[in-house]
C-alpha cells in the first residue's frame, strides 16, 4: 500500500508517495481541476491521501475519494504540535504527512458528508451577509454622527425611519451617499430573508433541529448553524466532548505540585456556532425556566457576559442529550414551540391563513399560556432550592 502525503497551498500541490517506508517519488501538481483530475488517475484503488484541512481541502477530498481507498484530512495545528522541524518547506511537510500516517501517529480531523457540507457552506455565506448588513447600517449611523444628526427615536431602518432619513437637511453629496447606503441595505436585507428562508425550510425538514428548537432560545438559524458545525452527534461520546469542540470549555494549567488553574474559553471550533449560541444564551435569559435560575445565579457571581457564555456551554450539554436521545427538551413549552414553529414555517414561505385557528393557537388561550409558564417556573424554583441546598455543604478540602 501506498501513502501519499500532500501540502496543499492555494496554486499546487506538493506531493510526496511513501512505498515500503521510504520516499519513492516527488513531485508538484497544478490546483488546477483538469490538471488535477489528470494526477488523480494515475493513483491506485489501494492508496491512501493525506492532506492538511486548509481552505481548498474540501475540494481536494471530493475529487480524490473516487480515485483512492481512503483521503485522511489531518489537523493542522496537532501535526505542527507533533512533528516540528526547523527545517520547514514543502518537501518537508508533504513527507511529514505521509510518514505520520504510516506510523498511525496522524491526527485526523471527521470529514462532512455532501449534506453537512452545503449546510456549512450556507451558514458562512448567511453570516458574510449578515456582517455586510451591519457594517452598512453602521455607516448610516456614523454619516448621521457626523452632521450632528440626533439618535431616532424608533426603528431607523423601518418605514418611519426611511422615510425620515429622506427628510433630513444634509448636503447633496452626503444625501447622494446616504442613498446609496439605503440602496445597499436594501440589497443586502433581501439576499438575508431568501437565506433565511432557505435555512428555515431545511430546518422544518429536520427532526433534530425541531428538536433543537423546543429549547428556549433556539432559533431556526441557532439549530441549522449547530447542526452544521456538529455534523454526526456520534462523533462526540461526551457532552464535554461537543463542548471543547465549540469551545466553551476553559483552559487549563497545572505542573508539578501545584493546582490546577483554571482560565478562560478556549475559543477553538467554529467561531460562527460559538456565537449563535452565546446569542441563543441571552435570549433563553428571558424565558422562565432552569436555564434564566443559571443565568441569573452566574451573572450575580461573575457579570452578565460571563453568564451568557457559561450559559451557552448549559445549551451545548443540553443540545447533546436531545440529539443522542432524540427526545424534546424536558421543559419545552408545546404552545410556545407551536407558534415559534409556525414563525419558521412563514418564514419558509407557508402561506398565511386568516379567520382559522392554526397550530399554535393554544398559545393565543390566556389559560394554557399560564399553566405552561407555571410548569417551567416550579421547575425553575426547584433549580435554585437544589443549589441553594447544594452550596450549603461543606466545602471539600484541596489536595496537599
Amino acid at each position: 500500500m501506498r501513502v501519499i502525503g500532500m501540502d496543499i497551498h492555494r496554486s499546487f500541490a506538493q506531493v510526496a508517495i511513501l512505498e515500503e517506508g521510504r520516499i519513492q517519488e516527488e513531485c508538484r501538481v497544478d490546483l488546477v481541476h483538469h490538471r488535477f483530475m489528470d494526477f488523480a488517475r494515475t493513483l491506485r484503488a489501494s492508496d491512501e491521501v493525506v492532506i492538511e484541512a486548509t481552505g481548498n481541502s474540501a475540494a481536494v477530498e471530493r475529487l480524490l475519494r473516487t480515485f483512492v481507498k481512503r483521503v485522511a484530512v489531518a489537523n493542522p495545528r496537532l501535526v505542527k504540535a507533533i512533528a516540528y522541524a526547523r527545517v520547514k518547506t514543502d518537501k518537508v511537510d508533504a513527507k511529514i504527512l505521509a510518514q505520520l500516517h504510516a506510523a498511525g501517529f496522524l491526527p485526523e480531523v471527521w470529514v462532512p458528508d455532501e449534506v453537512t457540507l452545503t449546510r456549512r457552506r450556507q451558514i458562512a455565506e448567511r453570516m458574510g451577509v449578515l456582517a455586510q448588513l451591519v457594517r452598512t447600517k453602521g455607516r448610516i449611523q456614523a454619516l448621521l454622527h457626523a452632521n450632528l444628526i440626533p439618535q431616532y427615536k424608533g426603528h431607523l431602518f423601518g418605514p418611519a425611519g426611511r422615510r425620515w432619513l429622506q427628510s433630513l437637511p444634509l448636503e447633496s453629496e452626503e444625501r447622494g451617499m446616504l442613498g446609496r447606503y439605503v440602496d445597499e441595505l436594501e440589497r443586502v436585507s433581501g439576499q438575508l430573508a431568501n437565506l433565511d428562508k432557505v435555512l428555515a425550510q431545511q430546518a422544518l425538514d429536520d427532526p433534530r433541529a425541531k428538536r433543537l428548537m423546543t429549547i428556549p432560545g433556539v432559533s431556526s438559524v441557532v439549530a441549522s448553524t449547530v447542526l452544521a458545525s456538529i455534523g454526526d452527534v456520534r462523533r462526540f461520546p461526551t457532552p464535554e466532548k461537543l463542548s471543547s469542540y465549540f469551545g466553551l470549555t476553559p483552559r487549563i494549567r497545572q505542573s508539578g505540585d501545584h493546582l490546577a488553574r483554571h482560565g478562560r474559553i478556549t475559543k477553538q471550533g467554529n467561531r460562527d456556532a460559538r456565537r449563535m449560541l452565546v446569542e441563543a444564551a441571552w435570549s433563553a435569559k428571558t424565558a422562565p425556566g432552569p436555564l434564566r435560575a443559571f443565568f441569573a445565579r452566574t451573572q450575580r457571581k461573575r457579570g452578565a457576559p460571563t453568564a451568557a457564555v457559561a450559559t451557552a456551554r448549559k445549551l451545548v450539554v443540553m443540545i447533546w442529550h436531545i440529539l443522542t436521545s432524540d427526545r424534546d427538551y424536558a421543559y419545552a413549552r408545546p404552545a410556545f414551540t407551536a407558534v415559534k414553529l409556525r414563525k419558521v414555517a412563514l418564514k419558509a414561505g407557508a402561506p398565511t391563513a386568516y379567520g382559522k385557528a392554526g397550530p399554535g393557537r393554544d398559545y393565543w388561550i390566556k389559560e394554557i399560556r399560564q399553566r405552561e409558564a407555571a410548569y417551567v417556573e416550579l421547575a425553575e424554583r426547584a433549580y435554585e432550592r437544589m443549589v441553594e441546598a447544594w452550596s450549603q455543604q461543606p466545602r471539600k478540602s484541596a489536595p496537599r
